[in-house]
């Protein structure tokens, strides 16, 4: 069951950074500064990706569940820039940086959806 929902946890990941990203850019075409961009993007993208990966991932469309996600984006989001500045420090750059905590921070953030987020389908079985 883990491996067919992590499967699709990444497929539908690709998607949302697709969206992300795309939101982003409209964001920045449209005249916002990069912040504003960024901080619109991301908030319209965790409302996205809380029904994807809610439906799609784990087929459960609970919606009073936004604020157990919304927590595991902000714990991913501060392992992500912890495990950058490590990086950082053994002479990785930003680009590199980034790309390399993609990776442990999409297994953290499928845990933690996994299990604390999405965890009352697993505790009925």
């Amino acid at each position: 069951m883990i491996k067919k929902e992590f499967i699709r946890f990444i497929f539908v990941g690709v998607l949302n950074t697709i969206v992300g990203y795309g939101l982003y850019a409209m964001f920045i075409f449209f005249g916002f500064s990069y912040i504003l961009a960024s901080l619109f993007a991301t908030i319209l993208g965790v409302l996205f990706n809380f029904q994807t990966i809610g439906r799609l991932v784990f087929k459960d469309s609970d919606n009073s569940l936004i604020f157990r996600f919304i927590i595991v984006y902000i714990v991913v989001f501060f392992i992500g820039i912890w495990l950058i500045k490590i990086l950082k420090g053994y002479g990785f750059d930003n680009y590199s940086s980034g790309f390399i905590s993609l990776f442990p921070n999409a297994i953290i953030s499928f845990l933690l959806n996994k299990f604390y987020v999405y965890r009352r389908k697993y505790e009925n079985n």
